[in-house]
């Protein structure tokens, strides 16, 4: 009988299964296991960076002129320890591996799971490029054709990677909307007994997840620039009312600034799109300085990673894409790399003498430790996952508004 106990390893190598197929955007998003940690384990607040791609203007002609590299990082800290804790018998250790998954591990991992969900969908704010209307429930597939043209027209590549997820009342619009359309037979079919939209449509892998964050827009009113050549992720403005709030993840567009291709660097024909990054209130005269993405970034003051046709021009209109105190919520189309899931390996606690292990699988470190209370006179156990999302390239993504 020994013999056929569970052991930890058993019990997280189920575990982790389960995880994967309870995951909606996690699944969707790239992620990033660092075994630096192994030996010593991660703690919060530990941090791992995620390198970014050069890129380069190029020269016409037989001449050499050699561009400056700038390797640019993104650091991902590690800021979440989550875990899920209970106790359970030594008898209950005998239990084939199906029925103790029915009796703990799936209902640990479906909490598990809908915390990294919806922690990675925060990552929502930012995301500077939109579309769609607040307070409207996308009800035509020509959302999704839209969010694919600024997806397009950032860079991001067509390879099979892009995805997109939406919350529940958006899945049941849509899939009412794309009945009938020209999509093959067997696909309309699996819409009708899924209730969810086809995974692979119009270019993205579709799922739905009830996480998707909904968010708050500040008190602001429409405002105007405050001084001309402004470059980089600050901007001052003013207009903004007295004590006027401005949330993380408002976005903006200002008057005269268009957005170009990353690549040719022309002018897609419509305003560059900002989001806010961090939250701030207007002084008593409506002034602030916000942190914005992208940078301004003009061909005269950054040709590499050029976002803008122009700087804006001293009172140039800002003007914002969802009305002053308005909830909304942020569906995303993005490419895969967009954004990230970093996990570490927690302390080993075997070297404590206490029952546990740890395992990785598809880039998600977890461990599971049990060890008797002498306190309460229990065996308390515990499943953990040691997390942080970063947005890399939040350029790749677009918000659908519902």
């Amino acid at each position: 009988m020994a013999n056929n106990l569970l052991t930890p390893v058993k019990i997280l190598d189920e575990s982790l299964m389960i995880l994967e197929n309870n995951l909606a955007f996690t699944s969707r998003s790239n992620r990033d296991y660092s075994d630096e940690f192994a030996q010593s384990g991660a703690k919060v607040g530990a941090t791992v960076n995620a390198r970014k791609p050069n890129r380069f203007v190029g020269t016409t002609g037989p001449n050499l002129n050699i561009e400056g590299v700038n390797e640019n990082s993104v650091p991902v800290t590690l800021t979440t320890q989550f875990h899920v804790d209970f106790t359970f018998s030594s008898q209950e250790l005998t239990l084939i591996v199906d029925e103790f998954a029915d009796r703990y591990l799936k209902p640990a991992m479906a909490t598990i799971a809908n915390k990294i969900d919806f922690d990675g969908l925060g990552l929502a704010a930012n995301v500077a490029n939109n579309v769609g209307t607040a307070g409207t429930v996308p009800n035509d597939i020509s959302v999704l054709l839209n969010a694919g043209a600024k997806l397009d027209n950032e860079a991001a590549p067509r390879d099979g990677m892009r995805q997109a997820v939406w919350d529940p009342t958006t899945n049941a619009s849509m899939v009412k909307s794309a009945a009938g359309l020209f999509n093959p037979g067997p696909a309309i079919g699996e819409q009708y007994e899924s209730g969810i939209f086809r995974p692979a449509s119009l270019g993205l892998d579709i799922g739905m997840d009830q996480n998707v964050n909904v968010f708050t827009t500040g008190t602001r009113t429409n405002a105007t620039v405050s001084g001309a050549g402004q470059t980089g992720n600050s901007l001052v403005v003013t207009g903004l009312g007295a004590g006027g709030t401005v949330a993380k993840g408002d976005t903006f567009t200002l008057g005269g600034v268009f957005a170009v291709n990353p690549q040719n660097r022309q002018s897609v024909g419509y305003l560059r799109q900002f989001t806010v990054l961090a939250a701030a209130t207007a002084d008593g005269s409506g002034n602030a300085t916000l942190s914005i993405f992208p940078p301004i970034n003009t061909a005269a003051s950054n040709q590499q990673y050029q976002t803008v046709t122009a700087g804006p021009a001293n009172a140039a209109p800002l003007t914002w894409d969802v009305a002053a105190s308005t909830q909304y919520s942020a569906n995303l189309a993005y490419h895969r790399n967009a954004f990230t899931l970093a996990t570490a390996d927690l302390e080993d606690v075997n070297k404590f003498g206490a029952w546990g292990a740890r395992r990785v699988h598809k880039g998600i470190s977890m461990r599971i430790a049990r060890q008797y209370a002498i306190g309460s006179d229990t065996v308390p156990c515990r499943i953990d996952v040691l997390y942080g999302w970063s947005a890399i390239y939040p350029e790749l993504a677009c918000r659908i508004l519902r």
